[in-house]
């Protein structure tokens, strides 16, 4: 699946459709170094669903691995390990926090679906011009007009001066609202995944690992693909 989405890294519209612990994190730090290094955008900002999932995004020294460049959030940057608990008076008490971020040099940011929800009604949408947006857990995002998020992120594809990448591991809701109205999601390159994909095509890491990183250790959430430069990676239980 990393392979799949890198190799897309440079859509403006990106929708990763994979299981969970399938290694969606990851692939997103890659595609957001390049698109902060390579791309020519400002900053990224990942937006997940509750504080407790903003660990995925913790630092990852990446280059170790043969990347060009380490995943790094600045202590400060990362909401989600601010202390309080996952309520709307939280979530709106950093929206401070998002303005300084937006006016510094830094380039990545961690927050929950209500912090950018909040920091998008109190900036205003042109406040993230030429930043990468990446939701988590994109089901959560409704094209209903009471759905805010969606309303929001609606009126972020019609401005059309963002990147967005949105990964899920089911694009369904149960209660069968569409995620997204059908032209906004025509706009989306999409990457469908599946464990059993993943497992059956693992050796398809091996050429990307030596075209692009040389040596790599890449983990997935149940397991790494370790090539040790004679060809096809050998899987190692994490």
């Amino acid at each position: 699946m990393q392979e799949r989405a890198y190799a897309k890294r440079g859509e403006q519209y990106l929708l990763i459709k994979s299981p969970p612990a399938s290694g969606k994190s990851r692939a997103l730090m890659f595609i957001a170094l390049d698109k902060l290094n390579n791309q020519g955008l400002q900053q990224a900002i990942i937006v997940v669903p509750e504080r407790s999932i903003g660990g995925s995004f913790a630092d990852e020294p990446l280059s170790q691995s043969g990347f060009y460049w380490d995943w790094q959030v600045a202590a400060q940057w990362n909401l989600c390990n601010a202390p309080g608990v996952d309520e709307p008076r939280a979530a709106k008490s950093k929206v401070g926090a998002v303005r300084k971020f937006l006016a510094s040099a830094d380039q990545t940011l961690v927050c929950t679906h209500a912090t950018f929800r909040f920091a998008m009604e109190e900036l205003g949408i042109e406040a993230f011009d030429n930043r990468l947006i990446a939701i988590d857990e994109f089901h959560h995002v409704s094209s209903n007009p009471d759905n805010k998020l969606g309303s929001q992120l609606g009126a972020l594809i019609a401005r059309d001066k963002v990147h967005l990448v949105a990964m899920t591991g089911s694009y369904f809701r149960g209660d069968s609202e569409a995620v997204l109205a059908p032209a906004d999601e025509a706009r989306f390159e999409t990457i469908a995944y599946s464990v059993d994909r993943g497992h059956r095509f693992w050796r398809s890491w091996a050429p990307l690992e030596r075209e692009h990183f040389g040596r790599c250790d890449f983990k997935h959430g149940w397991s790494r693909w370790v090539n040790f430069g004679g060809g096809a990676g050998v899987p190692v239980t994490a």
